[in-house]
């Protein structure tokens, strides 16, 4: 799968998170810790892009700054062109139709006193959109029947969950759609099938694909080009392909033992 070479959406440039440990006493700040150090990324329009660490390598922190959901100490993002950074949720409407995600537990990320014809359509509702026939073609792309709309998240498998989530993320008709662990609390039996899922969507709407997983071999199956991260920092960066054949750093390699594979289910 050859490297992408649309123009650059996402840019990040040095980011820097640093948090605060609640304080031990009156007369000192709590210690100070580096969820992020330096880390800049460039994501090109139209590309497949994987962040892939361990718990605790800083890639959910990272997402939360390209999703404007948490700003940086220091360091800078830019969207198609305008920065994110520092901006009021008020100014920040054109990325929250831009840019959509697909969570890692769908059972938590949908409200069970919603049926899911609410759920998809909520986000159409929030940005002011008209809704119309839009829920029937999103459960159609994601293979469910029409019947699932008047369903609630309860009556349905952790798969059909999921499926129901990405329908949701789709329904503004995103740039990007950003992909935050979103096998990893499904069955092995359906991680296959929601990759595969992903991976069609994601060519047959021309999206911009960010996908974050602590699985080496998942983000090879959807990904073209992957970032490793270790302790807040990347550590390595280049064609996903490369990457697993030749790995150049020491814990890209001890990555690659530590992680089972999904050879067999794809």
């Amino acid at each position: 799968m050859p490297t992408h070479a649309g123009t650059p959406l996402i840019e990040a440039r040095d980011l820097t998170r640093v948090y605060r440990r609640p304080r031990s006493s009156l007369t000192r700040q709590g210690e100070a810790v580096h969820a992020l150090r330096q880390v800049s990324l460039t994501v090109r329009r139209g590309e497949r892009f994987g962040i892939v660490g361990e718990s605790g390598s800083g890639k959910s922190t990272l997402l939360r700054l390209l999703c404007a959901l948490d700003q940086p100490t220091s360091g800078s993002i830019h969207f198609d062109g305008q920065e994110i950074t520092g901006r009021p949720e008020r100014a920040l409407k054109f990325l929250r139709h831009s840019l959509q995600i697909v969570f890692q537990d769908p059972m938590s990320s949908l409200d069970p006193r919603m049926r899911v014809r609410d759920l998809v359509a909520e986000p159409l509702v929030a940005l002011g959109e008209p809704v119309g026939g839009r829920v029937g073609e999103l459960l159609d792309a994601v293979g469910l029947p029409a019947s699932a709309a008047d369903r609630y998240p309860h009556q349905f498998s952790g798969g059909q969950r999921q499926r129901i989530a990405i329908a949701r993320a789709l329904a503004p008709r995103p740039q990007v759609l950003v992909a935050d662990e979103p096998v990893s609390a499904l069955d092995v039996s359906v991680r296959g099938q929601i990759l595969n899922l992903l991976a069609d969507l994601v060519d047959e709407l021309g999206l911009t694909l960010v996908f974050v997983s602590h699985d080496l071999s998942v983000v090879r199956h959807v990904c073209e080009s992957v970032a490793v991260m270790n302790d807040g920092s990347i550590v390595e960066t280049g064609p996903v392909d490369e990457v697993w054949a030749a790995p150049q750093h020491a814990y890209t390699r001890t990555l690659l033992r530590a992680v089972p594979t999904l050879e067999g289910l794809l």
